[in-house]
Formats: C-alpha cells, structure tokens, sequence
C-alpha cells in the first residue's frame, strides 16, 4: 500500500491546523488507499535552515534534517494542510520544504487549505510554484474550508460539511491515480 505524508504547516499555538489536519487524516483512513502517516511542523520542530551544503547533494548534518529526509524520502505522496496568513503560506512550510530537494522528486501532493473567503487558495496558488520546481505534480483537486471556524467545534472537532467529504475524498481518488504513474518516474530516477 503507497504511504501518504499529512504535513500540518501551521506552528501557531491554539491554531486549528491540528483540528483540520486530524479530521483529513480520519478521512483518508477511512478512504483505505494509503497508509498514512502525519507531520505536524509544531511538533517536527526545524529550526531555520542550517545546512551548509545545498539540499540537492543530500549531505546532511543535522539530526532533524536527516529525521526529516527519511520521512519524506519514505513517502509516496503528501497532503499539506495549510493556513493563508496575508495571501500566502505560512514560512514554516517554506522552511520544511526548502531542506529537501530530491526526496520530493517525482511525486503526487494535494491540498487541504483554510482561511476567510478565499479559503487559503491564494496560499495553495503560492504553493504551486514552489512545488512544481521541484518536481512534483500538484493535483488539481482540493479541500478549500472558507471560514474555517465555522466547522470547529468546542472541543476543536470538525464537523465536515458534504462539500468538504466529497472534496477530500475525490483528491485521494487523485492522488491514489497520480502515484501509480509517477511511482514509474520514481524508479526510473531511483
């Protein structure tokens, strides 16, 4: 079975990106397609990058950086669950991505983004780009939660709408299709 990594962006104390990426992370369970693993930047910890060497030669120093090359060099695909703060991502998802370089490579990542009215597409938009430099191939299907809070309960629940279940499950349709043909590319590189 091909392992997903859920990376939850937001470090901000009291967010609701734990919320949001643990109610995905029960939904793609329930989906089966994936093993699934989850990263929560919070916890996962990366000081500012403080590698020498660029990422690409894949000489690393640092204990979290080797910690966190094993993790995305093991993963077939990636969900990045993220906050919009001032129409873009949060810096601590830059920070996570630019460590790496060819453990990215060659493989599929959707979305799941939340804000105000724009629901985080500006951030997802932002995203795009930088993931695309880097070899993988965002899925046009995503989850966009527009005023996020609305679905958080008291007890920091989501509590999904129909809109956000068949989102998130027609992107893990997408990313379960795009795996199996990048997986090709991946061993090709390998």
């Amino acid at each position: 079975m091909p392992s997903l990594t859920v990376i939850i962006a937001s470090t901000r104390p009291g967010g609701a990106g734990p919320s949001i990426g643990h109610w995905f992370v029960e939904r793609a369970r329930a989906h089966s397609t994936f093993e699934i693993r989850v990263v929560d930047l919070a916890e996962l910890g990366l000081p500012l990058l403080d590698e020498a060497k660029h990422p690409r030669l894949h000489q690393y120093t640092q204990p979290h950086t080797i910690e966190w090359s094993a993790i995305v060099e093991a993963s077939d695909a990636f969900v990045l669950v993220t906050p919009e703060y001032n129409y873009g991502y949060p810096a601590s998802l830059k920070n996570a991505i630019d460590y790496l370089h060819e453990e990215w490579k060659h493989k599929p990542v959707g979305f799941v983004s939340y804000g105000g009215v724009a629901a985080g597409t500006r951030a997802v938009q932002q995203l795009k780009q930088v993931v695309t430099s880097l070899s993988m191939m965002p899925v046009n299907e995503a989850v966009a939660i527009p005023f996020f809070s609305q679905f958080i309960d008291d007890a920091g629940r989501v509590q999904a709408n129909e809109a956000m279940i068949q989102a998130a499950d027609t992107m893990l349709d997408e990313l379960a299709r795009v795996e199996v043909a990048m997986r090709v590319l991946r061993t090709r590189t390998a």
